[in-house]
């Protein structure tokens, strides 16, 4: 953690050496970091309450703010894992000229992420006054939400990138398992919809530890609820397990980059 705070500025200009990479000959520019998120909750709320009447438990909050926020999220964990799981490969060059913490790169890959949640969390803002529906003070519980997402997604991305090195079909099954995630995480739906188990619901959110996370967000930001604190617990520990195991999976295996590099 010392070494790493030490190499604080590098992770900066890392990070924001990939931004200005992303969005510096494109069009529209940052706004790309909102119109994925945004196009598909037009979809969703279209497919869902035009086409199959479905409520998805929003418990009287507009769908598409229902959709959106947990697409928030879930954009922030996909863009940090694809982007982050390739920094290492991505980085080939400075690997072998410069001496730092091999985890600078999937960490300054999950700030590029974070920025691009921050600009959608603007969109977020307008979309409560054009829906007519206000956030409910409970939102206070949004920064204890994030605790697990941010480490739950960092551990996952430090031990996809260091796999890739030395297994480069991963690159091509990766987006494959982000698509599929969508779908087996609440993004577009609540985790009630289909578990009606408190038991169940706790084991579920032990294995998919996103889950508590997104039904925590909307909870607390549209329908003014504390968080479910037995599937976030499940999920925290999880978060941090998987970090934990991401992290020494990492460094066990940051020996052999250069020489596979």
């Amino acid at each position: 953690m010392r070494e790493l705070w030490d190499f604080r500025e590098l992770v900066m200009t890392l990070a924001e050496r990939d931004l200005r990479v992303r969005y510096k000959q494109a069009v529209l520019g940052i706004a790309w970091a909102v119109l994925t998120p945004l196009a598909m909750m037009i979809v969703f709320t279209v497919v869902f309450t035009q086409v199959g009447h479905i409520n998805a438990h929003t418990n009287g909050a507009p769908y598409a703010l229902f959709a959106y926020l947990g697409l928030l999220a879930w954009t922030f964990f996909a863009s940090a894992v694809t982007t982050g799981g390739m920094s290492l490969v991505g980085n080939l060059g400075l690997l072998n000229k410069l001496y730092c913490p091999r985890e600078v790169f999937p960490i300054a890959a999950m700030l590029d992420a974070a920025a691009d949640a921050l600009i959608g969390t603007v969109v977020l803002l307008v979309l409560f006054p054009i829906t007519g529906y206000a956030p409910k003070p409970e939102a206070y519980f949004v920064p204890l939400l994030l605790i697990p997402l941010v480490a739950f997604t960092l551990g996952v991305t430090m031990a996809v990138s260091s796999i890739v090195v030395f297994m480069r079909d991963l690159r091509l099954l990766l987006p494959l398992v982000i698509q599929l995630g969508l779908f087996v995480t609440p993004v577009i739906y609540s985790s009630a919809t289909f578990i009606k188990s408190k038991s169940l619901l706790i084991v579920y959110s032990f294995l998919n530890p996103l889950a508590p996370v997104l039904d925590g967000l909307r909870r607390t930001v549209l329908q003014g609820l504390a968080p479910s604190w037995g599937p976030l617990a499940a999920g925290t520990v999880a978060s941090f397990l998987t970090l934990y195991v991401g992290f020494v999976l990492f460094k066990r295996l940051e020996t052999g980059i250069a020489d596979v590099a």
